[in-house]
Order: C-alpha cells, then sequence, then structure tokens
C-alpha cells in the first residue's frame, strides 16, 4: 500500500488525545484537515480505525493495533528530531509553560530570568493557571508543562516532580496587632475575618482538608482571584490570610503586616512540575526542564540525608 506517511502522524496525534480538534490544534492544522486525511487512511487500510462518541474518538481494535505499531515509530522519530537539533544549538524557538500564581511568585520568575540571560532568542509563552487549569493543560498538550503548587492531582501518562518545599504563615494588618506573636488555635479564627484563594484553587482545598481535619469549617470571608492579591487585601485590613512566607517577607520588615502564630503546624506545600512522559519535548523545552530538575535532584538529596 502507497500510504501517505502524514495520514500515520495525523493518525498518532488524534489516537493520542482521542479527539480531532485536539490533534488539529497540535498539528497546527484544522479539524476539516484532520477528518478529511483520517477518512483517507481508513479507506485506504480498508479498515475502520476510529468509533465516534459524544466526547471525541475510541480506537476499534484494528486502530488499537495500528497505534501500537505508529506509535512506536513515532517516538523513534521524534527522539531523532531532538537528538539533531541539539546540534544546531537554541538560537531560535519558544516553551509554553502553565504557571500557578503562587510557584510563579515564589519559584517561577527567577529560573525564567536564569534562562532568558543564557538564552535570549527563546521566546517564553507563560500562561497563568489554578492548578488543575495547568494540569488539563498539559494533559490536553496546550502547553509543554506546567510549574504549580501542591496539592496536585495528575494521573498517568502526567509525571509529577517535587521542586521545592514552602511553607505559609498567617499574617494580619496593623488592626489585628493585638495578635502580634500570640499562639492561636485554628478554631480561635472563626471569630477572626479570613482572605484564602478563591474556591476553585488546590490553595483552597489544601485549607478546607487542613481545617477538616480539625472539625473545623473552612469558610473565607473574602475569596481572591490571585495571590499577589492577598497581601493588598490584608493591608486594607479585611483580615487575616495565610500566604507564603517569602511573599510576606518585605511587608513584616516593615511593619506593614504583623505575624500570628498558630498552635497546628501548617504541613510545608510543595513546587512542582507536571509533565506528559509520552509527549516528546523540543530541545528548548527540554533544556528549561533540565534546569528545573536540578532542584528535583537537591529535593531528593536531601530527603536522602533526611531518611
Amino acid at each position: 500500500m502507497n500510504i501517505n506517511f502524514e495520514y500515520y502522524k495525523i493518525f498518532y496525534y488524534v489516537a493520542k488525545y482521542h479527539n480531532f480538534t485536539k490533534a488539529a490544534k497540535v498539528l497546527e492544522s484544522s479539524q476539516p484537515n484532520v477528518t478529511r486525511a483520517m477518512n483517507c487512511l481508513e479507506q485506504q487500510m480498508h479498515s475502520t480505525l476510529f468509533v465516534r462518541t459524544n466526547r471525541g474518538v475510541q480506537l476499534t481494535p484494528e486502530g488499537e493495533k495500528l497505534y501500537m505499531y505508529v506509535s512506536a515509530a513515532m517516538h523513534q522519530l521524534l527522539t531523532a528530531e531532538e537528538e539533531l537539533a541539539d546540534y544546531s544549538g537554541m538560537v531560535h524557538g519558544s516553551i509554553s509553560i502553565g504557571a500557578s500564581e503562587t510557584a510563579l511568585n515564589i519559584y517561577l520568575f527567577d529560573k525564567l530570568r536564569s534562562f532568558h540571560t543564557a538564552y535570549p532568542g527563546i521566546r517564553l509563552r507563560i500562561y497563568n493557571h489554578s492548578t488543575p487549569e495547568a494540569v488539563d493543560a498539559v494533559k490536553s498538550g496546550k502547553i509543554d508543562f506546567a510549574v504549580v503548587s501542591t496539592p496536585v492531582e495528575a494521573d498517568s501518562p502526567l509525571e509529577t516532580r517535587m521542586l521545592r518545599s514552602f511553607r505559609e504563615i498567617l499574617i494580619g494588618g496593623q488592626s489585628f496587632k493585638e495578635l502580634q506573636g500570640k499562639t492561636l488555635s485554628l478554631k480561635e479564627l472563626k471569630n477572626y475575618p479570613l482572605i484564602s484563594l478563591g474556591r476553585e484553587t488546590m490553595t483552597f482545598r489544601f485549607y478546607e482538608r487542613l481545617f477538616l481535619s480539625y472539625g473545623i469549617e473552612f469558610a473565607p470571608d473574602t475569596e481572591a482571584a490571585t495571590t499577589d492579591q492577598i497581601l493588598p487585601l490584608v493591608r486594607c485590613e479585611l483580615g487575616l490570610a495565610f500566604i507564603p512566607e517569602s511573599m510576606a517577607g518585605e511587608a513584616l520588615e516593615r511593619g506593614e503586616v504583623i505575624q500570628a502564630v498558630l498552635k497546628e503546624k501548617i504541613p510545608d506545600r510543595h513546587i512542582c512540575m507536571i509533565y506528559d512522559s509520552q509527549h516528546p519535548l523540543n530541545t528548548d523545552a527540554r533544556s528549561f526542564r533540565r534546569l528545573l530538575e536540578e532542584d528535583c535532584e537537591k529535593v531528593n538529596t536531601l530527603n536522602r540525608g533526611i531518611d
């Protein structure tokens, strides 16, 4: 059979994402072109490869068998492309990264600056996502990988790599000065107004679960859209808030906010990287990921030392 090899490439992405539209986006093509190519492939192979559903497509037994061979070949070809691209050096290219507000503020900005200094010709596309949105974007192939804060819910083939830990502290404005240095319990916090990120975020779920573990309802009076909004809201005396310690440092030193001490320990959280283990990255994205993975190695070394 004299089949256009481009059809196999299109078939690979349709089968991978179980969706014609998503495959078209990855291929930078249109959905009608993808559909036309798959119809031609089915006609030339005299087999039905897909069954259309409301959510996309499912592979038939014949389609599954073809995908087994095509995916193996595609991985070989993509790996070869990556290795050859390494020889040309990184002069021009692009990377797409999804980042949660917290990860961006306390971790990713420094990494982006270092990478951009070393490779100024590489375009960086940074998408501001909540952690669940970032995970979905990785899963759909819209971004190369995501850097987010825990907790994270990511299923195979997505991989999660811990990059660094951070702790959050409880702060308030000057109207809460009597709480400075005072030890409060989580139960006592219900007597004070609280500020939090919105309930669609993993940060909200983190504190909701923490409070519930002590039999307390987490019901903030003010919900912010981004981490950047929390400190100004605290300065405006709208309530107490949990915030990464590094983000509150300067405001604490200037005396703009106070820190309250909690009786219960707030578990450390982590900045982590999420990527699709089955989705090959271009040279630029691999290099940036290696930069982040240096921190993964440091975390693993530290954990082995603790063990």
